[in-house]
Protein backbone atom coordinates (compact mmCIF):
# COMPACT_ATOMS: atom_id res chain seq x y z
CA UNK A 1 0.00 0.00 0.00
CA UNK A 2 1.34 3.46 -0.81
CA UNK A 3 1.53 5.66 2.28
CA UNK A 4 1.49 9.36 1.45
CA UNK A 5 3.83 11.39 3.63
CA UNK A 6 5.78 14.61 3.46
CA UNK A 7 8.79 14.14 1.23
CA UNK A 8 11.42 14.69 3.93
CA UNK A 9 9.83 12.80 6.84
CA UNK A 10 12.74 10.81 8.36
CA UNK A 11 10.68 7.59 8.54
CA UNK A 12 10.16 7.69 4.75
CA UNK A 13 13.74 6.71 3.90
CA UNK A 14 13.76 3.88 6.46
CA UNK A 15 10.49 2.47 5.11
CA UNK A 16 11.76 2.66 1.53
CA UNK A 17 14.87 0.72 2.57
CA UNK A 18 12.50 -1.96 3.91
CA UNK A 19 10.88 -2.10 0.44
CA UNK A 20 7.67 -0.47 1.70
CA UNK A 21 6.00 1.73 -0.91
CA UNK A 22 5.93 5.29 0.41
CA UNK A 23 4.54 7.99 -1.84
CA UNK A 24 5.49 11.61 -1.35
CA UNK A 25 3.20 14.57 -1.91
CA UNK A 26 4.50 15.35 -5.40
CA UNK A 27 3.62 11.92 -6.80
CA UNK A 28 0.31 11.68 -4.96
CA UNK A 29 -1.18 14.80 -6.53
CA UNK A 30 -0.79 13.24 -10.00
CA UNK A 31 -2.98 10.23 -9.13
CA UNK A 32 -6.74 10.38 -9.64
CA UNK A 33 -7.65 8.51 -6.46
CA UNK A 34 -9.23 9.38 -3.12
CA UNK A 35 -6.76 8.23 -0.45
CA UNK A 36 -7.94 7.36 3.04
CA UNK A 37 -7.37 10.24 5.42
CA UNK A 38 -5.84 8.89 8.65
CA UNK A 39 -4.90 11.15 11.56
CA UNK A 40 -2.39 9.92 14.16
CA UNK A 41 -2.43 11.57 17.58
CA UNK A 42 1.10 10.65 18.63
CA UNK A 43 1.56 11.04 22.40
CA UNK A 44 4.55 8.70 22.72
CA UNK A 45 7.74 10.39 23.96
CA UNK A 46 10.09 9.52 21.07
CA UNK A 47 7.71 10.37 18.28
CA UNK A 48 10.00 9.36 15.40
CA UNK A 49 10.04 5.73 16.61
CA UNK A 50 6.24 5.61 16.82
CA UNK A 51 5.87 7.24 13.40
CA UNK A 52 8.00 4.50 11.87
CA UNK A 53 6.24 1.68 13.73
CA UNK A 54 2.73 2.85 12.83
CA UNK A 55 3.52 3.63 9.20
CA UNK A 56 5.06 0.17 8.89
CA UNK A 57 1.93 -1.39 10.43
CA UNK A 58 -0.35 0.52 8.03
CA UNK A 59 1.58 -0.56 4.95
CA UNK A 60 0.04 -3.94 4.18
CA UNK A 61 -3.13 -3.29 2.18
CA UNK A 62 -3.63 -2.02 -1.41
CA UNK A 63 -5.25 1.13 -0.03
CA UNK A 64 -3.61 4.52 -0.36
CA UNK A 65 -3.34 6.43 2.91
CA UNK A 66 -2.71 10.11 3.50
CA UNK A 67 -1.31 10.44 7.04
CA UNK A 68 -1.63 13.55 9.19
CA UNK A 69 0.36 13.65 12.45
CA UNK A 70 -1.36 15.49 15.29
CA UNK A 71 0.45 17.06 18.24
CA UNK A 72 -0.95 18.33 21.55
CA UNK A 73 -0.55 22.02 22.29
CA UNK A 74 -1.18 21.51 26.02
CA UNK A 75 2.04 19.50 26.45
CA UNK A 76 5.67 20.22 25.62
CA UNK A 77 7.51 17.15 24.33
CA UNK A 78 10.96 16.75 25.89
CA UNK A 79 12.14 13.83 23.74
CA UNK A 80 11.35 15.09 20.23
CA UNK A 81 12.97 18.22 18.72
CA UNK A 82 10.61 21.17 18.33
CA UNK A 83 11.85 21.52 14.75
CA UNK A 84 10.49 18.04 13.94
CA UNK A 85 7.11 18.79 15.52
CA UNK A 86 6.81 22.16 13.80
CA UNK A 87 7.61 20.66 10.41
CA UNK A 88 5.67 17.40 10.41
CA UNK A 89 2.84 17.87 12.92
CA UNK A 90 -0.33 19.95 13.04
CA UNK A 91 -2.37 21.18 15.99
CA UNK A 92 -5.99 20.31 16.70
CA UNK A 93 -6.98 23.88 15.87
CA UNK A 94 -5.64 23.37 12.35
CA UNK A 95 -7.68 20.24 11.61
CA UNK A 96 -10.80 20.46 13.79
CA UNK A 97 -12.97 21.48 10.82
CA UNK A 98 -11.80 18.50 8.75
CA UNK A 99 -13.18 14.97 8.70
CA UNK A 100 -11.02 11.83 8.69
CA UNK A 101 -11.58 8.22 7.72
CA UNK A 102 -9.48 6.95 10.63
CA UNK A 103 -7.87 8.23 13.82
CA UNK A 104 -5.16 6.49 15.87
CA UNK A 105 -4.58 7.57 19.48
CA UNK A 106 -1.27 6.17 20.72
CA UNK A 107 -0.10 5.16 24.14
CA UNK A 108 1.58 7.59 26.51
CA UNK A 109 3.98 7.27 29.49
CA UNK A 110 1.52 8.72 32.02
CA UNK A 111 -0.21 5.62 33.33
CA UNK A 112 1.07 6.02 36.90
CA UNK A 113 -1.02 9.16 37.45
CA UNK A 114 -4.78 9.61 37.28
CA UNK A 115 -6.32 10.69 34.00
CA UNK A 116 -7.37 14.08 35.36
CA UNK A 117 -3.82 14.83 36.53
CA UNK A 118 -2.39 14.41 33.02
CA UNK A 119 -1.61 17.91 31.76
CA UNK A 120 -3.13 17.21 28.34
CA UNK A 121 -6.17 15.20 29.52
CA UNK A 122 -8.71 17.90 28.62
CA UNK A 123 -7.28 18.20 25.11
CA UNK A 124 -7.34 14.43 24.58
CA UNK A 125 -10.98 14.34 25.74
CA UNK A 126 -11.81 17.16 23.33
CA UNK A 127 -10.24 15.19 20.47
CA UNK A 128 -12.13 12.00 21.43
CA UNK A 129 -15.40 13.96 21.50
CA UNK A 130 -14.57 15.57 18.16
CA UNK A 131 -13.90 12.11 16.68
CA UNK A 132 -17.51 11.07 17.38
CA UNK A 133 -18.70 13.30 14.52
CA UNK A 134 -15.54 13.76 12.44
CA UNK A 135 -13.94 10.29 12.24
CA UNK A 136 -15.29 7.03 10.80
CA UNK A 137 -13.29 4.75 13.15
CA UNK A 138 -10.84 5.44 15.97
CA UNK A 139 -8.13 2.98 17.04
CA UNK A 140 -7.04 3.45 20.68
CA UNK A 141 -3.67 1.93 21.66
CA UNK A 142 -2.49 1.06 25.22
CA UNK A 143 -2.91 4.24 27.34
CA UNK A 144 -5.07 5.55 24.51
CA UNK A 145 -7.32 2.50 25.03
CA UNK A 146 -7.42 3.06 28.80
CA UNK A 147 -8.32 6.70 28.18
CA UNK A 148 -11.11 5.67 25.81
CA UNK A 149 -12.56 3.13 28.23
CA UNK A 150 -12.58 5.75 30.97
CA UNK A 151 -13.85 8.72 28.93
CA UNK A 152 -16.60 6.89 27.06
CA UNK A 153 -17.69 4.27 29.60
CA UNK A 154 -16.36 5.40 32.98
CA UNK A 155 -14.17 2.29 33.38
CA UNK A 156 -11.24 3.18 35.65
CA UNK A 157 -7.76 1.72 35.26
CA UNK A 158 -6.01 -0.19 38.06
CA UNK A 159 -2.35 -0.45 39.08
CA UNK A 160 -0.57 -3.78 38.64
CA UNK A 161 1.64 -5.29 41.33
CA UNK A 162 4.56 -5.24 38.87
CA UNK A 163 5.10 -4.06 35.32
CA UNK A 164 3.46 -6.20 32.64
CA UNK A 165 6.41 -6.52 30.30
CA UNK A 166 6.97 -9.00 27.50
CA UNK A 167 5.27 -10.91 24.70
CA UNK A 168 2.12 -12.73 25.80
CA UNK A 169 -0.26 -15.26 24.20
CA UNK A 170 -3.85 -14.21 23.52
CA UNK A 171 -6.93 -16.21 22.57
CA UNK A 172 -9.44 -15.08 19.96
CA UNK A 173 -12.84 -14.88 21.69
CA UNK A 174 -15.21 -13.94 18.86
CA UNK A 175 -14.11 -15.18 15.46
CA UNK A 176 -17.17 -13.90 13.58
CA UNK A 177 -16.05 -10.28 13.94
CA UNK A 178 -14.08 -9.08 10.85
CA UNK A 179 -11.40 -7.37 12.97
CA UNK A 180 -9.91 -10.78 13.87
CA UNK A 181 -10.44 -12.35 10.46
CA UNK A 182 -7.37 -14.42 9.58
CA UNK A 183 -6.09 -14.60 13.19
CA UNK A 184 -4.84 -17.87 14.63
CA UNK A 185 -6.67 -19.22 17.69
CA UNK A 186 -3.69 -18.18 19.83
CA UNK A 187 -1.44 -15.27 18.86
CA UNK A 188 1.33 -13.23 20.49
CA UNK A 189 1.58 -9.50 21.15
CA UNK A 190 3.89 -7.21 23.19
CA UNK A 191 2.85 -5.40 26.38
CA UNK A 192 4.67 -2.78 28.43
CA UNK A 193 2.60 -1.13 31.17
CA UNK A 194 2.14 -0.66 34.91
CA UNK A 195 -1.67 -0.46 34.82
CA UNK A 196 -4.63 -2.25 33.28
CA UNK A 197 -8.30 -1.76 32.57
CA UNK A 198 -9.69 -4.73 34.54
CA UNK A 199 -11.10 -7.46 32.32
CA UNK A 200 -14.17 -7.96 34.53
CA UNK A 201 -15.11 -4.29 34.14
CA UNK A 202 -14.72 -4.42 30.35
CA UNK A 203 -16.82 -7.59 30.12
CA UNK A 204 -19.48 -5.99 32.33
CA UNK A 205 -19.92 -3.10 29.88
CA UNK A 206 -22.67 -4.09 27.42
CA UNK A 207 -21.49 -1.60 24.80
CA UNK A 208 -18.10 -3.34 24.42
CA UNK A 209 -17.38 -6.62 22.61
CA UNK A 210 -14.18 -8.41 23.64
CA UNK A 211 -12.38 -10.03 20.71
CA UNK A 212 -9.13 -11.32 22.22
CA UNK A 213 -7.93 -11.93 25.77
CA UNK A 214 -4.96 -13.28 27.69
CA UNK A 215 -4.84 -15.05 31.04
CA UNK A 216 -1.67 -13.13 31.89
CA UNK A 217 -2.27 -9.79 30.16
CA UNK A 218 -6.07 -9.40 30.30
CA UNK A 219 -8.24 -8.03 27.50
CA UNK A 220 -6.13 -7.27 24.44
CA UNK A 221 -8.65 -6.36 21.74
CA UNK A 222 -12.19 -5.00 21.94
CA UNK A 223 -14.56 -2.82 19.94
CA UNK A 224 -17.72 -0.79 20.35
CA UNK A 225 -20.35 0.76 18.09
CA UNK A 226 -19.71 -1.79 15.32
CA UNK A 227 -16.07 -0.78 15.10
CA UNK A 228 -16.37 3.00 15.33
CA UNK A 229 -14.23 2.57 18.43
CA UNK A 230 -11.48 -0.08 18.56
CA UNK A 231 -9.35 -0.68 21.67
CA UNK A 232 -5.93 -2.38 21.71
CA UNK A 233 -4.49 -2.94 25.20
CA UNK A 234 -0.94 -3.56 24.04
CA UNK A 235 1.63 -2.58 21.45
CA UNK A 236 1.35 -4.79 18.34
CA UNK A 237 3.09 -2.01 16.38
CA UNK A 238 6.35 -2.44 18.35
CA UNK A 239 9.38 -3.48 16.34
CA UNK A 240 11.86 -6.21 17.26
CA UNK A 241 14.01 -4.11 19.58
CA UNK A 242 11.49 -1.80 21.30
CA UNK A 243 11.17 -3.93 24.45
CA UNK A 244 14.93 -4.44 24.45
CA UNK A 245 15.48 -0.66 24.48
CA UNK A 246 12.95 -0.23 27.29
CA UNK A 247 14.57 -3.01 29.31
CA UNK A 248 18.06 -1.54 29.11
CA UNK A 249 16.73 2.00 29.66
CA UNK A 250 15.11 0.94 32.95
CA UNK A 251 18.23 -1.00 33.97
CA UNK A 252 20.40 2.04 33.37
CA UNK A 253 18.05 4.15 35.50
CA UNK A 254 18.15 1.61 38.32
CA UNK A 255 14.41 0.97 38.07
CA UNK A 256 12.91 -2.39 39.08
CA UNK A 257 12.50 -4.35 35.86
CA UNK A 258 12.45 -8.03 34.96
CA UNK A 259 13.60 -9.60 31.69
CA UNK A 260 10.74 -9.23 29.17
CA UNK A 261 8.58 -12.37 29.26
CA UNK A 262 8.85 -14.71 26.25
CA UNK A 263 11.08 -12.28 24.35
CA UNK A 264 14.75 -13.29 24.36
CA UNK A 265 15.78 -16.87 23.50
CA UNK A 266 16.39 -18.67 26.83
CA UNK A 267 15.56 -15.34 28.54
CA UNK A 268 19.09 -14.21 27.70
CA UNK A 269 19.26 -10.44 26.99
CA UNK A 270 22.54 -10.98 25.15
CA UNK A 271 20.67 -12.82 22.39
CA UNK A 272 18.72 -11.29 19.53
CA UNK A 273 15.02 -10.88 20.49
CA UNK A 274 12.51 -13.05 18.66
CA UNK A 275 10.04 -11.23 16.40
CA UNK A 276 6.89 -13.31 16.99
CA UNK A 277 3.98 -10.87 16.52
CA UNK A 278 4.53 -9.07 13.19
CA UNK A 279 2.09 -11.11 11.06
CA UNK A 280 -0.82 -10.65 13.46
CA UNK A 281 0.00 -6.97 13.88
CA UNK A 282 -0.14 -6.52 10.11
CA UNK A 283 -3.40 -8.47 10.03
CA UNK A 284 -4.95 -6.31 12.76
CA UNK A 285 -4.14 -3.01 11.06
CA UNK A 286 -5.15 -4.30 7.64
CA UNK A 287 -8.49 -5.55 8.97
CA UNK A 288 -9.11 -2.24 10.74
CA UNK A 289 -8.37 -0.22 7.62
CA UNK A 290 -10.38 -2.46 5.34
CA UNK A 291 -13.48 -3.40 7.34
CA UNK A 292 -13.90 -0.41 9.66
CA UNK A 293 -12.42 2.47 7.67
CA UNK A 294 -12.43 1.83 3.90
CA UNK A 295 -15.62 -0.25 3.73
CA UNK A 296 -17.51 2.12 6.01
CA UNK A 297 -16.36 5.64 5.23
CA UNK A 298 -18.27 7.80 2.72
CA UNK A 299 -16.46 8.65 -0.52
CA UNK A 300 -17.00 12.35 0.08
CA UNK A 301 -15.73 13.16 3.56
Amino acid sequence: MPIKTQSDLPAKEILENENIFVMDENRAIHQDIRPLQVCILNIMPVKQDTELQLLRALSNTPLQIDVTFLNLRSHISLNTPASHLNKFYVSFEEIKQRKFDGLIITGAPVEDITFEEVDYWDEVCMIMDWAESHVTSTLHICWGAQAGFYHYYGIQKAHLSEKLFGVYPHKVMNRKIPLVRGFDDIFLAPHSRHTETPAKDIHACKEITVLAESEEAGVFLALAENGKKVFVNGHPEYDRYTLDKEYHRDLDKGLPIHVPYNYYPQDDPAQKPLLQWRSHSNNLYSNWLNYYVYQTTPYEL
